[in-house]
């Protein structure tokens, strides 16, 4: 199976990989398969990152089913099995729990805390050592920005972080990817990307902080780029860079 237009993610990966020592030979990663863009960009990235790159490593992937009436995971399967990818669906009740038992009025951040853990021990369970996001540049700046002005806190989540808990080492490869990049490969590419069946999907903060940073980024231009060199110079959340340059 050959990706069409995946050079630009693979130079993005690549750099960011070497900067923060992302990968060591031996290296287990299990990438969390959401049905979304970034995940499925993701997959793809590190499946021919593996070819070429200098320390080996395997890769697998995850999907963490939530419990949502009419979530179909046939064409993920498919696609993993035609590029060699082990892939394991690991089933929850969490949309229940979430959605019906707690009645949460606010659930991204509790679902997503919730996702997280399952998916770090599935990977351990499964001999992985490493767990890699689809976390791309715009994430990294929509995070920081979110925390400023909703709770005055000077942080962004990490390019590489240890969980001690799970013994699991979380990383994310296409930190440097702007999301136009990933939208461009998905376009080109027949890839396992599904609708959200999530009733709080497009109605979130996040993306509210999304549109205000792409308006102030059309009025002062640059202004995505540098937040993220802010970040890097300042080591905020470690995103100081480990290579000389």
């Amino acid at each position: 199976m050959e990706f069409v237009k995946i050079r630009r993610l693979l130079s993005y990966a690549r750099r960011c990989v070497d900067d923060y020592n992302m990968i060591e030979d031996g290296d287990k990663i299990a990438v969390g398969l959401s049905g979304g863009k970034d995940s499925a960009a993701l997959l793809c990235t590190l499946r021919d990152l593996k070819i070429f790159y200098p320390k080996k490593f395997d890769i697998m992937a995850i999907t963490v089913d939530m419990g949502f009436e009419g979530a179909d995971y046939s064409k993920a399967e498919e696609f993993c099995r035609e590029a060699g990818i082990e892939y394991v669906i690991k089933k929850t009740n969490l949309a229940e729990v979430i959605f019906d038992i707690r009645k949460e009025s606010n659930p991204c951040s509790l679902c997503a805390k919730m996702r997280r853990g399952i998916l770090n021990e599935a990977a351990r369970d499964l001999g992985c050592n490493k767990v890699a996001l689809g976390h791309h540049f715009d994430d990294v700046v929509d995070t920081f920005m979110l925390n400023l002005i909703h709770e005055g806190r000077i942080a962004s989540f990490s390019p590489v972080t240890y969980l001690s808990r799970t013994d699991i080492t979380v990383i994310r490869p296409l930190s440097y990817c702007p999301e136009k990049d990933i939208k461009y490969f998905v376009r080109h590419n027949d890839l396992p990307v599904s609708p959200s069946l999530c009733p709080e999907d497009k109605a979130t903060e996040r993306e509210n902080m999304k549109q205000l940073i792409d308006d102030l980024d059309r009025q002062f231009k640059g202004v995505r780029h540098r937040i993220f060199g802010a970040l890097q110079k300042q080591d905020i959340s470690g995103w100081k860079k480990n290579s000389s340059d």
